[in-house]
């Protein structure tokens, strides 16, 4: 079994134009058209049984727009996280129908979102979820849209852990792209953490994926592509590649995401 935990895909009207804005700003060749049907062809195609797709609200109006395509591919090949945008007046209200509507969880992405993990503004939300029981994914680390500033660091990282240590964390690209030192210095070992592999392809030597993998705890690891953004078979690759066992593969590649989805266990 397999599941890929980081994924992306778009109503088909917006797919066409929000893959080729996204394009123009990270210069990366996407995988898929970014709709729905094309992801799950992808997904097919790279031995993926179950997608967790990544949504976020880039703006205030766009929330109930965002959850509802969330709820309805939630089941199937793919299961969804919902999102809110903190400058919306209705977050709080919203993550309640989030939890209402099924989903497990949701995306915040800093970068599009305009804000600092560690602002005080957003710990409502934290908090929130945290009451809820409903994890926080975050983009973590560097992006392209704001290569001079970036506002998922792991230091950052500390504080919401520290002020909230019953909310479920997963960051993106194993902690923090292009800042794993930092990743090592505060996040391995944090127990309510995940880390997801997405991107760790060509950027991180396997040598240093290992050590973080066994460091952090290989229970605390989950497979991640960021779909489109690249090639799900050389994912999966690198990770079979890396010299780790086939006991710490199998929880990265489904064990670890069964249980975070409450999927039966049969299937794990």
């Amino acid at each position: 079994m397999q599941i890929d935990f980081h994924t992306h895909c778009f109503p088909d009207k917006i797919a066409e134009r929000a893959v080729g804005k996204l394009y123009s700003i990270c210069g990366i060749t996407p995988q898929t058209n970014g709709t729905y049907d094309d992801t799950c062809r992808a997904m097919k195609e790279w031995g993926t049984d179950i997608a967790v797709l990544f949504n976020i609200a880039t703006n205030a109006h766009q929330q109930t727009s965002v959850n509802n395509f969330a709820a309805s591919h939630n089941n199937g090949p793919t299961r969804a996280f919902g999102s809110v945008h903190p400058e919306a007046e209705n977050a709080l209200e919203e993550l309640e129908r989030i939890k209402e509507l099924g989903l497990r969880g949701i995306k915040l992405h800093p970068d599009y979102q305009e804000f600092f993990v560690e602002e005080e503004r957003i710990f409502p939300i934290y908090q929130k979820c945290q009451d809820l029981g409903l994890m926080v994914a975050f983009h973590a680390g560097w992006d392209p849209l704001s290569p001079e500033v970036v506002h998922t660091t792991p230091k950052g990282m500390v504080t919401v852990l520290d002020h909230f240590p019953n909310l479920t964390v997963i960051l993106a690209h194993m902690g923090g792209f292009n800042m794993w030192e930092d990743v090592e210095k505060y996040m391995i070992g944090r127990g309510n953490v995940y880390l997801d592999t997405s991107l760790a392809m060509g950027n991180m030597p396997k040598e240093q994926f290992v050590r973080m993998v066994r460091n952090h705890g290989v229970k605390r690891i989950l497979f991640g592509t960021d779909c489109p953004w690249s090639d799900g078979a050389a994912a999966v690759e690198y990770v079979k590649a890396s010299g780790l066992t086939e006991d710490e593969q199998a929880l990265i590649f489904y064990k670890n995401g069964c249980e975070l989805l409450g999927i039966p266990g049969e299937n794990s």
